[in-house]
C-alpha cells in the first residue's frame, strides 16, 4: 500500500508540470548554470543575475550534480547569460528532478512508518484488516508524502523542499530507532543544505548531548559524573567531519567570509517581501496604522510614510516610522527567550523521542514567530515534524490540525493565477478533510 501511495502522490505532482512557476525556478536555473560554468573558487562571488548562490555549500554541490544531467536535456539552461531561461525541456528537467529528488522524502518517511511504539501500535495485537484510516502509518504516510504545503512549494511554486525536508524526516527516525549517531550526521548535512533548518538546532543538541554522552538520570535530570567522554567526542567528531567536508574547501581558498555573508545577509528587511504571519508581522501593521494615524492628526509629515519600508526580497535598509526599529539582535533574543522554557524542560525533566519532537516543533514555532527574515514557507518547519506527534496523541492531534489549517491557508497568496486556484482549493480541502477524519478515527 505504501508503494502505491508514493506512486500516485508523484503521478500528481507530474500533472503540475506545466503549471504556474514562481521566481525560484529561474532561481535553481541559475545555480545550475553557476555550479556548472565556474570553478568552485567563483561560486559564491558570481553576481550576473540578482539570484546569486545563497545557501550552504553542500546544496550548491546538489545543483552541481543536477547541472551533469542537466547539460544533456538543453545545455542552454546552463549558461550564465540566458537569464529568464525556460525552455519546454528545462521546465520538465527542473520540474522532474524536484519530483525525483522527493523520493528521500519518500525513504524516510517509510522508515518513520516502521517506527510502530513511537505511534503506541503493538504490531502483534494489531488486528490483520482494518480501515486505512486506523492504520497509523498509512495515516503518517499520508501526512507527510501529501503535505499540502510541500505540494504548494515545491511542485506549483518550484522549490526542493521535499529533498530538504526527506533529510530531516530521515534523521527523525534514526532518533526513533535509538541510531543517535547516525541521526547526528545526518542533521549536520541537513544543516548544510540549508542553513534555515539551524532553527531545530537548539533541540538536536540538547536531545543528544542528554541522551547520548550520559548514561544516568535521576528523576529526569543528568548525574553529571555519568557523562561518557568517548562518546561526546564521536558526537563532535561526526558533526565536525561533515562541516569540514562542507566548508573546508572554501576556508582553505579564503572565502569562508564571503560565504557566511551570503548565507546570512542580515542587511535585508524585517520581513520577507511577502509577509510570513509572525509578530513581526504584527508590529509592522501597528507600525503602519501609528503613522497613519500620525499624519491625520498632523503630529507626523506624510512624506515619512513613503519612506518608510520593512521589506525586502533582496538586500536593502530597512526601517520603521513610528515605533522603533528592530535589529537582528532584538530577534535574535525574542527567538531565545521563546525557545528555552521548552529547551529547559528537555534537559532537566525525563524526556524521550516525544519529548524531543515537541521541543522540536517549539523551536521551529518560536524562531517563525520571532525569527529575522522569516520566509512564510518556514510554517512548514512546524508542520512536517508535528504530522508525527499528531498521529500519536490526541492533544497533539488537535494543535496539529489547527495549525495546518491555518498554516497552509497561509501560504495561498504564493499561487495568485486563475488556472491554478482550483487546484490549491481542492488539495487544501482535501487534505485538512482527510487529516480531520484519520485523526479523529485513530483517537476515538
Amino acid at each position: 500500500m505504501f508503494i502505491i501511495l508514493a506512486l500516485v502522490i508523484s503521478s500528481i505532482k507530474a500533472l503540475c508540470i506545466p503549471s504556474y512557476r514562481s521566481t525560484d525556478f529561474e532561481v535553481h536555473r541559475n545555480w545550475l548554470a553557476i555550479t556548472h560554468s565556474l570553478p568552485v573558487n567563483k561560486w559564491y562571488y558570481e553576481d550576473t543575475s540578482e539570484w546569486t548562490l545563497d545557501y550552504p555549500p553542500f546544496f550548491a554541490w546538489f545543483e552541481w550534480v543536477l547541472s551533469k544531467v542537466a547539460y544533456y536535456i538543453d545545455p542552454a539552461m546552463l549558461q550564465l547569460e540566458n537569464l529568464n531561461y525556460a525552455s519546454n525541456a528545462t521546465v520538465v528537467f527542473q520540474r522532474c528532478s524536484v519530483i525525483f529528488t522527493d523520493l528521500l522524502l519518500v525513504y524516510a518517511v517509510k522508515e518513520c512508518c516502521l517506527c510502530r511504539k513511537f505511534f503506541g501500535v503493538d504490531s502483534k495485537r494489531q488486528p490483520p484488516e482494518q480501515s486505512l484510516l486506523k492504520d497509523a502509518g498509512f495515516v503518517v504516510a499520508v501526512l507527510l508524502l501529501g503535505n499540502f504545503g510541500l505540494f504548494l512549494v515545491d511542485h506549483i511554486h518550484f522549490q526542493y523542499n521535499g529533498f530538504l525536508f526527506g533529510v530531516l524526516m530521515l534523521s527523525v527516525a534514526r532518533i526513533l530507532q535509538g541510531r543517535i549517531l547516525e541521526s547526528a550526521f545526518w542533521f549536520s548535512v541537513l544543516l548544510n543544505l540549508k542553513h534555515i533548518y539551524i532553527y531545530m538546532a537548539p533541540a538536536y543538541f540538547i536531545f543528544l548531548l542528554k541522551h547520548y554522552c550520559f548514561t544516568q538520570f535521576k528523576n529526569g535530570r543528568v548525574v553529571y559524573s555519568s557523562i561518557q567522554p568517548m562518546r561526546l567526542l564521536q558526537l563532535g567528531l561526526v558533526v565536525a567531519f561533515v562541516f569540514a567536508a562542507s566548508f573546508g574547501p572554501f576556508l582553505a581558498m579564503g572565502q569562508l567570509n564571503q560565504v557566511l555573508m551570503r548565507l546570512f545577509p542580515f542587511r535585508r528587511g524585517l520581513c520577507h517581501a511577502y509577509w510570513a504571519p509572525n509578530f513581526w508581522a504584527l508590529y509592522n501593521f501597528a507600525d503602519k496604522l501609528a503613522a497613519l494615524a500620525g499624519t491625520k492628526l498632523q503630529f507626523l509629515d506624510s512624506s515619512v510614510l513613503s519612506k518608510s519600508s520593512m521589506t525586502a526580497g533582496l538586500v536593502q535598509e530597512y526601517s520603521h516610522t513610528v515605533l522603533p526599529s528592530v535589529t537582528p539582535a532584538v530577534t535574535f533574543a525574542c527567538t531565545v527567550l521563546s525557545i528555552l522554557p521548552s529547551l529547559i524542560h528537555l534537559w532537566i525533566q525525563p524526556s524521550n523521542e516525544r519529548t524531543f519532537l515537541r521541543c522540536l516543533v517549539s523551536c521551529a514555532f518560536g524562531s517563525f514567530i520571532f525569527g529575522w527574515h522569516v520566509h512564510e514557507k518556514a510554517i512548514l518547519l512546524i508542520i512536517i515534524p508535528l504530522s508525527l506527534l499528531a498521529v500519536g496523541s490526541r492533544a497533539d492531534a488537535k494543535v496539529f490540525l489547527l495549525l495546518a489549517f491555518i498554516g497552509h491557508y497561509s501560504l495561498f497568496p504564493l499561487i495568485f493565477t486563475q488556472a491554478e486556484t482550483m487546484i490549491k482549493v481542492f488539495m487544501f480541502l482535501f487534505y485538512a478533510m482527510f487529516a480531520n477524519a484519520s485523526l479523529s478515527t485513530l483517537h476515538k
